[in-house]
């Protein structure tokens, strides 16, 4: 049995979505929005999936190319997953080391990686280099057994709206999005200024949910925001909560999350996920209070070239 790497092809998307569901089950991912995010990664990205075949089986998958969107140069990503009936058969080593050199032809100087924190996925990114940095969790919520804090009132002067309702000019929270962004813990800065990059990637993204998007205007403009995308069956996750600077400390974040939430109950979805840096103790506090338990745990490494 002989294990080999090539570059992504249309016909893989089913099989490319379906590797990282039984390696990591907590992202959200079908074959339609992976044969969307191929067809628009910025250009800039120079975005090269990988896939790993076994006698014509594919058995892994490596997303890999440039963080364009940071202020410092030379950074690069690799994502590599393969499935776990699968693993020990070299299909990770061949992806990395393509994945590698890859990016250091493209003068990447900084490579990072997310990997389960389990112990030979850790073994497996130290012994190739890579130094452990920050952690982030996975949290489930079953909406179906689950109990829902109540829905709450907005505030005196405050609207909850949805996505939708943006739909003619989503410019407003295309503003609040980078904000919001700008504030979250990571190990690399981002400049969101793209506006045109975010309808690609983002607005009109095939997994967003538009209606189950929850916002908080003030004054006529958003002021906090839970972005929601759905997998077209049960599943739910919110990809970003997050709230204005000058609104913060209102509990605005929490109000549209809630209002999201009950709205994904109500229209038949039965499990929510999201995610949280470990170190962001007042996100995690509020996604407590919904109820939310971690269910997996991933740690961000790094790797200097040269």
């Amino acid at each position: 049995m002989t294990v080999t790497v090539r570059d992504f092809r249309a016909g893989d998307a089913e099989d490319f979505a379906r590797v990282r569901h039984l390696a990591c089950p907590f992202m959200l991912s079908t074959s339609k929005s992976v044969a969307y995010d191929v067809a628009n990664a910025h250009p800039d990205a120079h975005a090269r999936p990988l896939v790993a075949e076994e006698d014509g089986e594919l058995i892994g998958r490596a997303d890999i190319g440039i963080v364009y969107d940071s202020p410092q140069p030379g950074q690069g990503y690799l994502y590599v997953f393969v499935r776990p009936d699968r693993q020990g058969r070299g299909a990770g080593s061949l992806l990395v080391r393509t994945a590698e050199e890859h990016l250091a032809a493209l003068d990447a100087k900084k490579l990072f990686s997310w990997v389960l924190d389990k112990p030979a996925n850790r073994a497996f990114a130290q012994k190739r280099g890579y130094r452990a940095s920050r952690s982030a969790h996975f949290l489930r919520l079953d909406l179906v057994n689950g109990t829902l804090p109540p829905l709450q009132e907005p505030p005196a002067g405050v609207e909850l709206r949805t996505g939708a309702d943006f739909a003619d000019d989503p410019r407003p929270l295309f503003g609040l999005d980078a904000e919001t962004l700008a504030d979250e813990p990571s190990d690399i800065d981002h400049e969101f200024t793209d506006y045109e990059a975010w309808l690609r990637e983002t607005w009109h993204h095939p997994l967003l949910s538009h209606e189950l998007t929850s916002v908080a205007v003030v004054d006529g403009r958003p002021a906090a925001f839970s972005a929601a995308r759905t997998d077209g069956g049960t599943r739910y996750g919110t990809v970003m909560t997050g709230t204005a600077r000058a609104h913060r400390g209102r509990g605005l974040a929490k109000l549209a999350k809630n209002d999201s939430l009950h709205r994904a109950r109500a229209a038949g979805f039965t499990e929510a996920f999201t995610g949280n840096d470990s170190g962001n103790e007042p996100m995690l506090a509020i996604n407590k209070w919904f109820g939310y338990e971690i269910c997996a745990t991933e740690v961000h490494h790094v790797r200097e070239l040269g």
